[in-house]
This record gives C-alpha cells, sequence and structure tokens, in this order.
C-alpha cells in the first residue's frame, strides 16, 4: 500500500490501522492521495485524548485560546498559494470558489472567533427577594447565568467545503474551551489534515496540552459512528444529509449528547411581479455556479408569480446556457463537476425522474463532452408540480425546477410545502411584503433580494434541516453549556 497522509491523535501523526484509500480529483479523475482508514479503537483514542486535555484546555486564559487561533489564522493565510492547488483538486471547485470560498474564510473564521474567546461569558441577573420558608432565612439572592464549554465535541465535516466548514465548527469549540475529534468528509479530507498541521504548530507554540485537536478519517462508515459513539464525546456538530443527521441523533439520544446539526435544504425562491429579473436571476443562478449545485442553501425551487413567469424562465434559461462547464483549474470555468460518479449518476437519475413525472427540461438533461471528469449540465425544469420528487426532494447539484403561483397566500403555501426550511428567499420591489412574506416562511433564514449571507446572523434550519444554530457568536453559545452560580446578596 502507497503511504499517505497520517491520523492526527494526541499531538502525533500515527499510522492508520486500516491502510489508506485513494482519494480521486473528480475533474480529472486521477489519485491526488491516499487518505487514512481509521480503525474504531484509533478513534476512541483520539476521543479519549480529547478528554484527557479538556481539563487543561478549559481553564486555558481566553486570552491564549485567542492567540492559538489567530497564530492558525495566520498560518493558513501564509500557506493559500499552497493549499489552493490542493484543495482544488480534491473537491473539484473552482480556483476562484477555493481561494475566496475556503481558503481565505478558513482563515476568517479562526480569526473571527480569536476574538470569540474573548467575549464575555457571564451574564448578571436581577436579584431575587426571597421571603423566610423552609429553604432558609429570608434575603436577597443573586446570580449569573455563565457560559461553560460542553467537553469533547465531535466534528465531522461535509465535502462540499471542507476547510471553511471545519474551521467554523473547530474554532468555536476551542474558543470556548471545549476539545475536539474531527472527523472529515471521505472524498476530500486532505485539507482538513493540512489545516489540523497548522493548529498543530499553534498549540505546540502556546505549549497547549497535547489531544486539544485530534483528526481521525476513513472511508468506511465506521469511523463516523466510533466518533459518534464513544463515550467520551459530549457533543456532535455534523453537517451533511438530513439521513445520517436522524442516525447521529439516534445515537446522541441514548446517551443525552448534545448536537448541532445542519441537515438538508430544498430552499423556495419566491419572485413576485415588481421584482428586479436581473437581481432574481443572478441569485438564482449561484444555484448552478457555486460548488456546481453541491449547496444546502441554493434557491433550488423557484416559485414565479404568473406576471413574471415566462420572462424569468426564459432569463434563467439564457443565464444557464452561458455558464462554461469545464476544468476548475482554467480561469474562465464557472461549473466545474460534481464531487464523485456516484454523485454525478444520482443527479442524472434524478434530471431523468424529472422528464418521467412531466416537467419540462428547458436547459442540460446531456452529460457534457469532456473526455474525464465527472461534469453535470447546468439544467433547469418548467412546468414542475408541488408533487414532483424533483420539486420535494433534495437534489444537490445544479438543479433548478419553476412553479408557477398566483399571489401571495398560494406563494407562501408552496414555500411550506417540504420536509425543509433552511434558506428561503423573496425578491420583490415592495419591501414591505418582502418582511411580511418573510415572516411567513418556515425556514431559518430568509434572503431579500440577495442570496448573501450575513456571517454574524444565526445560521441553522427548521423541520428537517436541522437542530441549532451557529455562526458569529451564535456558535459561541452552541459549543457551550450554561450553568447558573447563585449566592446570598
Amino acid at each position: 500500500m502507497k503511504e499517505g497522509q497520517r491520523l492526527f491523535i494526541g499531538g502525533e501523526w500515527v499510522e492508520p490501522e486500516r491502510g489508506y484509500y485513494e482519494v480521486v480529483d473528480p475533474a480529472a479523475e486521477e489519485v491526488v492521495g491516499y487518505a487514512p482508514e481509521a480503525g474504531r479503537a484509533q478513534v476512541y483514542a483520539a476521543a479519549g485524548a480529547a478528554r484527557e486535555a479538556f481539563g487543561t484546555w478549559s481553564r486555558t486564559a481566553p486570552e491564549e485560546r485567542a492567540r492559538v487561533l489567530d497564530r492558525t489564522a495566520e498560518l493558513i493565510r501564509r500557506d493559500a498559494a499552497a493549499s489552493v492547488p490542493l484543495a482544488r483538486a480534491e473537491t473539484g471547485a473552482t480556483t476562484a470558489t477555493v481561494r475566496g470560498m475556503q481558503v481565505a474564510v478558513a482563515a476568517a473564521r479562526f480569526r473571527r472567533y480569536a476574538r470569540g474567546a474573548l467575549e464575555p461569558v457571564e451574564s448578571g441577573l436581577p436579584p431575587q427577594i426571597n421571603e423566610a420558608s423552609a429553604m432558609g432565612r429570608a434575603g436577597i439572592v443573586g446570580a449569573l447565568a455563565v457560559r461553560r464549554p460542553v467537553g469533547v465535541v465531535t466534528c465531522i465535516t461535509s465535502y462540499n467545503n471542507p476547510l471553511a466548514n471545519a474551521a467554523g465548527k473547530i474554532a468555536p469549540a476551542l474558543a470556548m474551551g471545549n476539545t475536539v475529534l474531527v472527523k472529515p468528509a471521505p472524498q476530500d479530507p486532505l485539507s482538513v489534515y493540512r489545516m489540523a498541521g497548522f493548529l498543530q504548530q499553534a498549540l505546540e507554540e502556546a505549549g497547549a496540552p497535547r489531544g486539544v485537536v485530534n483528526v481521525v478519517g476513513g472511508a468506511e462508515s465506521g469511523v463516523g459512528e466510533a466518533a459518534v459513539d464513544a463515550p467520551e464525546v459530549d457533543m456532535v456538530s455534523f453537517t451533511g444529509s438530513t439521513a445520517v443527521g436522524c442516525r447521529i441523533g439516534e445515537v446522541c439520544g441514548r446517551a443525552v449528547k448534545r448536537q448541532l446539526l445542519e441537515l438538508g435544504g430544498k430552499g423556495a425562491a419566491l419572485v413576485f411581479d415588481d421584482a428586479d429579473l436581473g437581481a432574481a436571476v443572478s441569485g438564482i443562478g449561484t444555484t448552478f455556479a457555486f460548488y456546481s449545485g453541491q449547496i444546502c442553501t441554493a434557491p433550488t425551487r423557484v416559485l414565479a408569480q404568473r406576471g413574471i413567469h415566462d420572462r424569468l424562465v426564459t432569463e434563467l434559461a439564457r443565464y444557464a446556457c452561458r455558464l462554461h462547464v469545464g476544468d476548475p483549474a482554467e480561469p474562465g470555468t464557472v461549473v466545474g463537476p460534481v464531487i464523485s460518479a456516484a454523485h454525478r449518476d444520482r443527479i442524472e437519475t434524478y434530471v431523468e425522474l424529472g422528464r418521467k413525472e412531466g416537467a419540462r427540461l428547458l436547459t442540460g438533461g446531456e452529460r457534457p463532452a469532456h473526455r474525464r471528469g465527472f461534469y453535470v449540465a447546468p439544467t433547469l425544469f418548467t412546468d414542475c408540480t408541488p408533487t414532483m420528487r424533483v420539486v420535494r426532494e433534495e437534489i444537490f447539484g445544479p438543479v433548478v425546477v419553476v412553479l408557477p403561483f398566483d399571489d401571495e397566500e398560494e406563494a407562501v403555501a408552496l414555500a411550506n410545502d417540504t420536509d425543509y426550511g433552511l434558506l428561503d428567499y423573496v425578491w420583490s420591489g415592495d419591501v414591505a411584503r418582502a418582511f411580511r412574506v418573510a415572516g411567513r416562511l418556515r425556514a431559518g433564514g430568509v434572503g431579500i433580494n440577495t442570496v448573501a449571507r450575513n456571517m454574524e446572523a444565526p445560521f441553522g434550519g427548521f423541520k428537517r434541516s436541522g437542530v441549532g444554530r451557529d455562526t458569529g457568536s451564535y456558535a459561541l453559545h452552541a459549543y457551550s453549556e450554561t450553568q447558573a452560580v447563585v449566592w446570598p446578596g
């Protein structure tokens, strides 16, 4: 077996018990490198190392934790030129996306939570006047609500944005004084191990205990299962499919472990007659382009008011046809490959299903003419109905479906007719209506005339799109428990 990336357990790089597996470039279908396959005992050892380090790290001064996170951000930024080719090769994302949305965002998140480590953790509560009772004498009782670290946190990351997603879990968890066990997605774990090396350097420079950060991975499901059910783990933070999230929830429920679950989405884009169509088309078009549609926040269900329905459909079709599909390393490429052959086949199955269900295919539907690579053409369906599977199920690819509506009531009903509730979008020139509609949408977030995100705003889903909220200070709350401290006045 060829040598590859090793596991990181208890401050040491360790040979995997079960050897290595190939990480494949989705564009070239060539081997990028070899990732380690951990055994269950190694995952448990990593959780044990995190538990052993927790006592010391949780008592480390916030200023020291901030210095470690700041230093990690500095190392990531310094290494950006070398990190971008690796991340592009294993994810298939374009160079611009990797540089701006993976490497730069990962560094920014470590920098953000360096500041977060210094945020106040105590909230004073109003004093309470107690009358004499069996509980004691009359008096004034003071109280504080104090946020404490949860303990050992398992961070299971997604394949569509491995660096930024991992940083968004690790950094706030460490800022709050937790220790972590990181399990990267099997399709593209190499960049996460590289980032772990920067964390190791920053932790060693600070004299932190070994085991604060541990990274174990593998292509077999048993690695993730062990990372969830390890007795030393107190919390699981997971980004991925709703199906896997449900299984994690079952295991965590039996042991009463805390959970932060960011799961699937089927975002609705409500476009009213008075909308700026150009802005709506470019926003919805991110489904075709951004990570080749492999993003849970994508506006994949377009609900178009009848007055602009035909024009919107025409403009979306033109937009999709203008997008260059090709090698993510080429400057002109907008749409790269999807992560694997299996996922490409799954998306193509949905495209064929849409045809059979009676939806009208306007763009896409044919595999792009590339000799190698897992490419899917930007695909647009119209004449859709609410019961179609292409409308109801998360496809996780560059596929958009369009449904018409007559009025606000119908638009809200269609938008909420889904098992998911992560991000929805409203395009309208009537700001009052846009905010009114947003208040009726059963989604964790609503973008009004934009697909942009504010990274201080809470992020998470309603219904089957997840449990809990992160980003900004909300992540610090997610990775902490609240303790009440009471004393006599």
